[in-house]
């Protein structure tokens, strides 16, 4: 061949499967950020979400993170709480550092004192305490308590809704006592998890994992009826997706798990260690506290002290962060599970088969609660009714004869 030809061939690309060239990959930003103006952020704060315990709302201000925003917590001396932005309106100093009084929290810089709304009462450097300061307003969001937790509301003060109750915590058995925990119960790890919330929420509907990540792969988390591979179906219902998980005993009765991802970001799962069957007994709620960390709330009927914190998951008998390096390696749970797929999971990447329906299904119901807030509408679950019934959930574990 003529070597001035030989030279002008190209070399045909052919694909061996390595990871030359591959590029970098991306995620979904409508469904994962939630910061101010984004369109999950927007759709999140059409909603109440627990921003800490109710004791977390002290005399002591308390720096909290939440949907992208950073604020200030703390409670008044006449026993109100209240949710400021942290930098104050006079000079920016943070009220971080500021003194929680009778009538609200006072700036460290030059005294200005702010109630839980907001509202400037005292200018001290002022004439007459400060003529016009009924013109100045510290940034704030309104709060209330329910179930042992501050609730805030981070959206338009017009669309505000009722803060909703729910039945499975308003039906007390004899002997049973509300319990709160902030351990992050369901997460698999530390108190704050550090990817996107979005991760742990699909997670909600993969039944899955359970099979494999808490039993077969990691060993016995749960119990031995939760490694059985089930007959799985899913459904979109008004509060979100469910998750019917069938499984076939020995003894020839049938196991039957119902759980839901709820809107906004509830965790409607009943014990996977089975101790009881019947409806489920604690709800959590997944905090975003940006889009790179996320939280757990969680509230359950117990009839004794210190249950809820009894569920942490343990391997080896170990707590997650008593174990060793070694162990999270051989022994991973949720958080290893979520955590290893990057502070937001690349989307672009993923290969979904038939066992993530519900995985789609969900994406699918945020997406059309983003797209029905942009038309002008109100997304699922908002209740402006303060006389509403507690929203009620199918879920739970049963066991059927057949």
């Amino acid at each position: 061949m003529n070597p001035s030809i030989a030279e002008k061939v190209i070399p045909i690309a052919v694909d061996t499967g390595t990871a030359y060239g591959r590029k970098p990959g991306t995620h979904n930003p409508a469904l994962t950020e939630v910061g101010p103006g984004t369109p999950m952020g927007e759709l999140l704060r059409r909603y109440w979400h627990p921003v800490g315990l109710a004791s977390d709302a002290s005399d002591t201000p308390r720096k909290v993170r939440v949907l992208g925003e950073d604020l200030i917590l703390f409670r008044d001396k006449g026993g109100r709480p209240g949710l400021v932005h942290p930098n104050c309106t006079h000079r920016g100093a943070s009220l971080y550092y500021g003194r929680v009084e009778e009538r609200g929290i006072r700036c460290c810089y030059h005294g200005w004192l702010f109630d839980v709304e907001g509202n400037c009462v005292e200018q001290p450097c002022e004439p007459e305490m400060g003529r016009a300061r009924g013109r100045m307003r510290q940034p704030w969001y309104p709060v209330q308590e329910l179930y042992g937790l501050v609730w805030a509301y981070l959206g338009p003060p017009e669309k505000k809704p009722v803060l909703p109750r729910y039945d499975a915590l308003e039906r007390l058995d004899e002997g049973e006592t509300l319990e709160t925990n902030d351990a992050s119960i369901g997460g698999g790890g530390p108190q704050v998890i550090p990817c996107n919330w979005l991760q742990h929420y699909e997670n909600l509907v993969d039944p899955f994992h359970v099979v494999v990540l808490h039993s077969s792969f990691s060993g016995t988390q749960f119990v031995e009826a939760m490694a059985q591979m089930p007959e799985v179906s899913w459904d979109t219902v008004e509060l979100g997706v469910r998750t019917t998980s069938i499984r076939r005993m020995p003894d020839g009765k049938i196991f039957r798990r119902i759980s839901q991802a709820g809107i906004p970001t509830l965790r409607v799962i009943p014990s996977p260690r089975v101790g009881r069957y019947g409806p489920v007994e604690s709800l959590g709620w997944i905090l975003p506290i940006d889009d790179h960390n996320f939280r757990i709330y969680v509230v359950g009927r117990v009839s004794e002290k210190g249950e809820l914190a009894r569920m942490r998951s343990r391997m080896n008998g170990k707590l997650w962060e008593e174990l060793t390096e070694e162990e999270h390696q051989r022994m991973p749970g949720d958080y290893e599970a979520m955590v290893s797929q990057g502070a937001i999971a690349r989307h672009s990447e993923e290969h979904l088969a038939t066992s993530d329906r519900g995985v789609v299904m969900l994406r699918r119901f945020l997406k059309e609660q983003v797209e029905a807030l942009q038309r002008g509408e109100d997304p699922a679950g908002v209740s402006f009714d303060p006389a509403a019934p507690a929203v009620m959930f199918d879920a739970g574990n049963y066991l059927d004869d057949r």
